[in-house]
């Protein structure tokens, strides 16, 4: 702690953001929201996308700072710019929700899509979804399937059961039980 603290105060942004990393699960200090905050928004300033997104995501659930979409959406857009998979994930969420943005499901699908060629497994499932109920995009339980079973390789409980589904319905693939028992199964 004593040594990423020189560094911190020296303006080092990876020890800075570490420090926030620190405070904001409690390793080795007591867990302190707003110093985490406090840490990671000297990091962000200086350009570091894993501070931005964590900035992020301390203003999108309100710990150690009042809960401010607008902001959360601000630092995941900073971080999702440099390529943040998680930012970009957290973005489409935001737009998928509607929350602190208006509720875009075309906005949400470039987000997971950026996100999940980077093989983040949320983003391949949700992307499944947006393709599965056609929102945002035309539904083509095809595309579904196939999100989903990138999903469901890296074991994705959620996508495995949604591949199960479209198995026993014959939703972009032929019907197959079979599959489908074996897709619960795993799920």
């Amino acid at each position: 702690m004593d040594w990423y603290e020189k560094a911190a105060v020296q303006g080092d942004a990876k020890a800075q953001f570490n420090l926030g990393i620190m405070y904001s699960f409690g390793h080795g200090v007591r867990q302190d929201y707003a110093k985490a905050r406090e840490w990671f928004e000297k990091a962000a300033t200086q350009g570091d996308a894993d501070a931005q997104r964590n900035l992020g995501i301390l203003y999108d659930r309100g710990q150690g700072v009042r809960q401010d979409d607008t902001k959360a959406k601000e630092w995941y857009e900073k971080a999702a710019a440099q390529g943040d998979a998680d930012a970009q994930l957290n973005l489409g969420i935001l737009y998928r929700l509607g929350q602190g943005v208006s509720k875009d499901y075309a906005k949400a699908k470039m987000w997971f899509e950026k996100a999940a060629v980077q093989e983040n497994v949320d983003a391949q499932f949700l992307l499944g979804t947006l393709y599965n109920e056609g929102k945002g995009v035309r539904q083509d339980y095809a595309k579904a399937r196939e999100w989903f079973e990138k999903a469901a390789a890296q074991g994705n409980a959620d996508a495995q059961r949604n591949l199960a589904v479209l198995y026993y319905n014959g939703r972009g693939v032929s019907q197959d039980y079979a599959k489908a028992r074996e897709w619960f199964e795993k799920a």
